[in-house]
């Protein structure tokens, strides 16, 4: 494995690689990086040779050449360590700025595509929080520590297939956890939810990070919203803040100021329920009577089972059906927000426990396509 040592200069950050490698990134944002981030950007990594590993305490990079048009290989974990190095200084210089540098209400939403909107929508200078993680699955078990979220990183790992780097997730989510801590306590914090057990859990978590904040906090409830705006159509699908519509945002902004702060009686309340959540060993959860619930992680499987057979009978036939298409499907026929990675998830162990057939690749859900036996 490689070994790799770092200093911090100014805004340089100097990681040596054995055996006289220096690689020299220059911290230009206070943007949290990820593993994709860092590597679109490789070509901005200044690269150096110094005579021994001893030099590397005092070595200097301006005023040296860099090497040109060579390449060096460094594998994933190591350029994890460099991402996960050049994000703790990123917060330091951060967490230094003062109350003037950071203006506007917070507001945090679990969903990124709900984010992208909202940062459309509102006015500056608000600064929106997504986060990249679907609650409603997966353990949640200590998720508020670091052994915790181990413990859900790997059965993310063994379980669900997000398409994409290994570490980029895991980066993501670091990030954003960050960026909660980095909250100033002067600033409103507004926190959407709707009523599915994905945003629901999402609600009590975030509270539960900011336990120790002095800020007014804010609860908004998008599908409310929803029900309240010109967007909402008659027997339409239960809402989902993913779904965000330029309307809910117009919706939000004419009555602000009708939301009152989260007294401490009810945040202490969230709390509580956090707690009782984080202690759980369940893998999936659904929202019913304006609870949350723990469920078998087979509870949508006849519903998969189920969609794929009316697929076959509109067909006429039991040819091969995308992965991609059944899980539209089900998406599409169901009232309520499900975790697409989840279900394709469940379709592969439908396929390892033999009730379903397979052709072609299950790296992602358009590679192959599933029938039943």
């Amino acid at each position: 494995m490689i070994q790799i040592k770092t200093k911090v200069k100014d805004r340089f950050i100097y990681f040596f690689v054995e055996p006289n490698i220096v690689f020299v990134y220059h911290i230009e944002t206070e943007q949290y990086v990820t593993m994709s981030g860092f590597m679109d950007n490789l070509d901005k990594i200044e690269t150096f040779e110094i005579n021994h590993e001893a030099n590397f305490k005092t070595f200097d990079h301006r005023g040296n050449q860099p090497i040109e048009e060579i390449g060096f290989f460094i594998n994933q974990d190591g350029m994890n360590e460099m991402v996960e190095e050049i994000n703790q200084q990123i917060q330091k210089a951060r967490q230094v700025k003062g109350p003037e540098d950071q203006l506007g209400a917070v507001h945090i939403v679990t969903s990124e595509s709900a984010a992208g909107s909202l940062r459309v929508g509102l006015e500056k200078p608000n600064t929106v929080i997504g986060f990249p993680d679907s609650f409603s699955t997966g353990p949640l078990w200590k998720l508020d520590k670091e052994v915790g979220r181990n413990f859900r990183k790997e059965w993310l790992f063994e379980n669900i297939n997000y398409e994409f780097d290994d570490y980029e997730q895991d980066n993501k989510v670091s990030n954003t956890l960050r960026e909660i801590e980095d909250i100033a306590g002067h600033r409103q914090i507004y926190l959407w939810y709707g009523n599915n057990a994905d945003e629901q859990i999402g609600l009590r978590f975030f509270l539960y990070l900011l336990r120790d904040k002095a800020n007014e906090i804010f609860l908004v409830n998008s599908t409310e919203l929803y029900k309240k705006s010109n967007a909402a159509e008659e027997g339409q699908p239960i809402f989902h803040t993913g779904q965000m519509e330029s309307e809910i945002v117009r919706t939000f902004s004419e009555k602000n100021k009708e939301i009152k702060p989260l007294s401490d009686i009810m945040r202490t309340q969230f709390h509580r329920e956090w707690e009782k959540l984080a202690q759980t060993k369940d893998v999936l959860r659904v929202w019913k009577d304006n609870e949350i619930q723990g469920v078998p992680e087979h509870h949508y499987d006849p519903l998969i089972l189920e969609t794929l057979k009316k697929l076959h009978d509109e067909q006429g036939s039991k040819d091969f059906i995308k992965t991609g298409s059944l899980l539209g499907e089900i998406v599409e026929r169901t009232d309520t927000h499900i975790d697409i990675f989840f279900l394709e998830h469940r379709i592969r162990y439908l396929v390892y426990s033999g009730a379903l057939e397979l052709k072609g690749i299950p790296k992602s859900m358009r590679h192959y396509s599933v029938r039943f036996r």
